[in-house]
């Protein structure tokens, strides 16, 4: 595995790997790597011929009072981990090489944002979206891999993608989550040992919905209050928002014509977690046969 920190070295790597006809696939991440990650590039190396993977906290992407300087780091563990993971190259560049001068100009995300993370960290998306999209002109990927545990990101660069018309695939891959369903997450070394224990529940809820409205036992219009009432009962963290919506559009649900996403967030004391639960059309029209025959 090879490590650079130079955008003109990536730049003349991949060249060269360009010239060859190869496919590259591409795992862009934060560092502090976990299981989440580590399947992306599974992923990645299984459908590639080349991977490459980024390590690079954003600061665009944090806003004031956020938990930059906090957001834990280990190079020399990351960097063990991508290579028995089949990374090829690990792009790790400084804040000062990624923005090397004031940019003149940066993505604004104008649909999808004002809700989920978004409503309650504006700029936030602006941010991942200018970040993604300069990783996508350096690496110039066949393939990039998301995972779904952010899902509003997901969204947001499956649109942006689309929008500008880039030669790149965006993988969605599911959530990884450690054996009592938590989604695996690097902030998760900051919960307390009794947030730990709890925060299971989070998913549990969120699965419990879903299951509830695929047998008809509740509607869309009704999860925000059932989940809200389930979830200040039986959760310490405060609860930052309850949302259904449609995915990846992200609109409110009028007709099931697309997947549905139901999506959380809590803040705990250290920390703020957020998971989802998404609902396929296929699901949702095997229900309604299954109910149908039952009848």
């Amino acid at each position: 595995m090879i490590v650079i920190t130079k955008i003109n070295e990536l730049q003349n790597w991949i060249k060269d790997i360009r010239q060859t006809g190869r496919e590259i696939g591409f795992v862009p991440t934060m560092g502090y790597l976990h299981e989440g990650h580590l399947s992306l590039m599974e992923k990645a190396r299984q459908q590639n011929d080349v991977v490459i993977a980024s390590i690079f906290v954003n600061p665009l992407q944090f806003g004031e009072g956020e938990d930059f300087d906090e957001y834990p780091r280990d190079l020399e563990r990351d960097k063990a981990l991508a290579k028995d993971y089949g990374v090829d190259v690990l792009f790790v560049p400084s804040a000062k090489e990624m923005y090397q001068k004031k940019m003149s100009a940066s993505l604004i995300v104008h649909e999808g944002v004002d809700i989920l993370c978004g409503e309650s960290r504006p700029g936030h998306f602006d941010g991942v979206a200018t970040v993604v999209m300069k990783l996508f002109q350096l690496t110039k990927p066949t393939r990039a891999y998301f995972g779904m545990k952010d899902a509003q990101q997901v969204a947001v660069i499956e649109r942006m993608v689309e929008d500008f018309h880039l030669d790149v695939e965006i993988i969605r891959c599911p959530t990884v989550r450690e054996d009592d369903g938590l989604a695996k997450s690097s902030r998760n070394v900051n919960l307390t040992q009794q947030e730990r224990k709890e925060a299971p529940k989070i998913y549990a809820l969120l699965n419990e919905t879903k299951q509830l409205i695929l047998k008809g036992q509740i509607t869309f219009d009704e999860v925000k209050s059932y989940l809200y009432d389930k979830m200040t009962l039986q959760i310490s963290g405060s609860v930052d928002y309850i949302e259904c919506r449609t995915f990846p559009e992200l609109k409110e649900v009028t007709n099931v014509q697309s997947d549905i996403i139901i999506a959380t967030a809590v803040k705990y004391s250290h920390v703020r977690l957020i998971d989802n639960a998404l609902i396929t059309t296929e699901e949702l029209t095997e229900h309604r046969k299954g109910n149908k025959q039952h009848v």
